[in-house]
């Protein structure tokens, strides 16, 4: 049977200290409340910038042992990019200190921009690119370039396997030929629920079932209701049942919803999810 990850996205979020993390909480300590109370996050820092090597490791001995990091690709790959010519970018991404997170590095997202339509090929040749363990990860870290000099992380303590997931936002990826085209390459077609703002793909297309949800009605602020969280919690047990690995992450953060929602969810999963510690 696979294996069931709740969690959120991000942590440093303003609004929910008081609320969701206890009064008078450090800041500095709050991944380490999420530690505690769920199995996973996704980090979303590394979608903005390259990180530092010392920050990755940082947070891996912030987190108990079996939690995982879900790592967000960087948006010069896939927004200013968008795709195109990134063998360099991949490397600096990936030495920027990725593989710090040793046992804990869980999937690596890669999220495209709602705008950017389907180009099978240009597709393809970033599937290809992308490392599927850790050791092949470190050797293309080794191609970073000069911004990297000096703070680079080419190594990994262990091989592991590495899962990749696409999360995309036009109808026309709504393709055959790109289903096909991630099935080949093992990697997740992310189930994204925007609020109706794009379409939601909920074919799996790899072992792993990769759920983000932003928001039921308004994208990054609706809650999810008990209804829905139902709903939700019935496809993550077919997911389940039919033997896939299902990690979700909640991403409706501005009014607190997000650590709540997810809190919810795994209980109403809660013969089947992943618990912390």
């Amino acid at each position: 049977m696979g294996e069931v990850r709740v969690g959120v996205s991000g942590w440093r979020y303003a609004p929910w200290r008081g609320r969701f993390y206890p009064p008078g909480l450090a800041q500095r300590r709050e991944l380490e409340h999420i530690g505690t109370t769920f199995p996973t996050v996704e980090l979303n820092g590394s979608f903005y910038s390259l990180q530092r090597p010392e920050s990755y490791a940082r947070w891996r001995q912030t987190v108990p042992p079996g939690f995982t990091f879900a790592v967000k690709g960087g948006r010069f790959i896939t927004h200013f990019k968008q795709l195109r010519d990134v063998a360099t970018p991949l490397a600096n991404f990936f030495a920027s200190g990725v593989l710090a997170l040793g046992d804990r590095l869980g999937p690596l997202l890669w999220q495209l921009p709602a705008r950017q339509r389907l180009d099978l090929d240009r597709v393809a040749e970033f599937l290809a690119l992308l490392p599927v363990t850790t050791a092949h990860a470190a050797e293309l870290a080794t191609g970073h370039d000069e911004r990297l000099a000096g703070r680079a992380w080419t190594t990994t303590d262990v091989d592991r396997p590495l899962r990749h997931a696409l999360e995309v936002r036009h109808a026309s990826f709504a393709d055959r030929a790109f289903l096909d085209l991630l099935r080949e390459h093992d990697v997740a077609l992310v189930v994204s629920d925007g609020g109706e703002t794009w379409p939601v793909f909920e074919e799996p297309t790899a072992r792993l079932v990769y759920v983000r949800l932003h928001g039921a009605a308004e994208l990054y602020v609706s809650g999810y209701d008990t209804a829905a969280l139902r709903e939700w919690a019935a496809k993550v047990r077919r997911w389940h049942a039919a033997g896939h690995d299902v990690v979700v992450y909640f991403d409706n953060d501005v009014k607190v919803r997000a650590p709540f929602d997810a809190l919810a969810l795994t209980e109403q999963l809660a013969d089947i999810a992943v618990r912390p510690g």
